[in-house]
This record gives structure tokens, C-alpha cells and sequence, in this order.
């Protein structure tokens, strides 16, 4: 971990805290868009774009806090082709005096829709499985309340740290 000052130990807090608000707005325009598919089965191709761009959203979020992290507290991001799995995976390590930001299974779950992300940028709305989105929503919410307790965790650790440098 690169040498840092309380203030910017809590800044970088502030930052992920104002990152997680964001990602929790979402929890509930998901769960409305997939009410509306569920409601309007006939149109459910229409909701379903908009699923898939709210989940690349929620993925997109999550990574611009572990970018938030890794250039405060290590100084630089992975970088070669495979960069955001890289980046994801170092979220789970345990290393240079920094704890793990997520556990194992964490990792392994947002994978699923760093993956769905690459698809949903490379493919038209219409080419979309319908099934994987389904799987994805229903995962959804396990998975975001276990990334937002798991960096609120890392939020708390981040405090204590500059209580300590204080």
C-alpha cells in the first residue's frame, strides 16, 4: 500500500460510500423493470434491453470503485487485455498490508456479470438471452447486498485506518 494521509484514507471512503448510493438505486429499477417483463410478457424484449443495460450499469459500478481503490491504495490498475478480470480478482487478495476487499464468492458472482457486461456491449439489444438476464436478476440481489456489506466492511476498515494515521 502506497503511503497515504487520514484525509485521503477518508476520502476514498466518501468516494465508495457515494459510488454504493449510486449502485443502490438500482436495486429497485430492476426490480420494476422485471415486474413490467412480468406484467407484459409481450413486450418483454423491450424491457429486457433495459434490464441488461441496468445489470451492465450495476457491473460498471462496482468496478469504478475497485478502480477507485486500486489507484488510491496501490498506485495503478492492472493493464494487458484481460485487465477488469485482473482487477476483479485482485478484490479478493489479501496483500501489502491491505485486507481483501471481497471474499472468493464474491468474486466468482460478479464475474458472472463482468461477463454479461463484455456481452452486453458487443451484441444488439435483440440478440440477448433472455434466460441468462433471468438468471442474472434472480441473482442480483444476493449479489449486490453481498458486495455492498462486504465494502461497507472495507469502508470501516478504511476509517479505522485513518483514525489510527491521525
Amino acid at each position: 500500500m502506497k503511503p497515504m494521509s487520514a484525509s485521503k484514507i477518508r476520502e476514498l471512503a466518501t468516494d465508495i460510500e457515494i459510488e454504493l448510493e449510486r449502485l443502490g438505486r438500482l436495486e429497485l429499477a430492476i426490480a420494476q423493470v422485471h415486474e413490467e417483463i412480468r406484467r407484459d410478457p409481450e413486450r418483454s424484449a423491450i424491457f429486457y434491453e433495459s434490464l441488461a443495460l441496468k445489470l451492465h450499469n450495476f457491473y460498471t459500478g462496482c468496478e469504478r470503485i475497485f478502480q477507485l481503490i486500486v489507484s488510491e491504495l496501490n498506485g495503478s490498475l492492472p493493464s494487458s487485455f484481460d485487465w477488469h478480470k485482473r482487477l476483479l480478482n485482485r478484490m479478493s487478495i489479501e496483500r501489502e498490508g491491505l485486507p481483501a476487499v471481497l471474499t472468493s464468492d464474491t468474486v466468482v458472482r460478479l464475474n458472472e456479470y463482468l461477463g454479461f457486461r463484455h456481452i452486453v456491449r458487443n451484441l444488439y439489444g435483440f440478440e440477448l438471452d433472455p434466460n441468462r438476464l433471468e438468471k442474472l436478476v434472480e441473482h442480483y440481489p444476493t449479489v449486490w447486498h453481498q458486495v455492498n456489506f462486504e465494502l461497507r466492511e472495507f469502508i470501516n476498515w478504511l476509517r479505522q485506518l485513518s483514525e489510527q494515521l491521525e
